[in-house]
């Protein structure tokens, strides 16, 4: 392997280290702020799937623009904060489809059922989509 090639790759592997330190803070304020509403306060779990999705979003904005993407600053801001909301969104509702479907249409109502298809199946399609979405889309190389 070429010096070049191994340093593109140990650059991947540092950018997918980083993403998945972000991602595993804003998984956990996810998981933290669902189960405080749903257990807590007894919010409905679908809306509290709703609610702990757009703190996590913050979170992960924040991670991703200062940590995991940091070398990859946009020149259109105002783009780059748009389209992670809008793929932000999607991720998250993969996941409340997961919870909603789990719930809803297969009548797996306890709290643990509703964690593992919202916070095990649903986070688990949302984090791959995420990754090349965010990568591609939102902080793509720019060099």
């Amino acid at each position: 392997m070429s010096g070049l090639a191994a340093l593109s790759r140990h650059h991947r592997v540092q950018e997918v280290f980083r993403f998945l330190v972000t991602g595993g803070l804003a998984y956990l304020v996810d998981v933290a702020v669902f189960n405080l509403l749903l257990l807590v306060f007894d919010v409905p779990s679908v809306w509290s799937k709703v609610v702990s999705s757009a703190v996590a979003i913050l979170v992960a904005f924040l991670g991703s623009r200062y940590y995991t993407w940091r070398d990859r600053r946009s020149a259109n801001p105002v783009r780059e904060y748009a389209m992670f909301l809008f793929l932000s969104v999607v991720a998250a509702l993969l996941q409340v489809g997961c919870l909603w479907v789990s719930h809803h249409l297969m009548g797996f109502t306890s709290p643990l059922a509703d964690n593992i298809s919202s916070n095990v199946v649903g986070m688990a399609l949302a984090t791959v989509f995420r990754f090349f979405t965010f990568r591609s889309l939102v902080f793509p190389d720019r060099s």
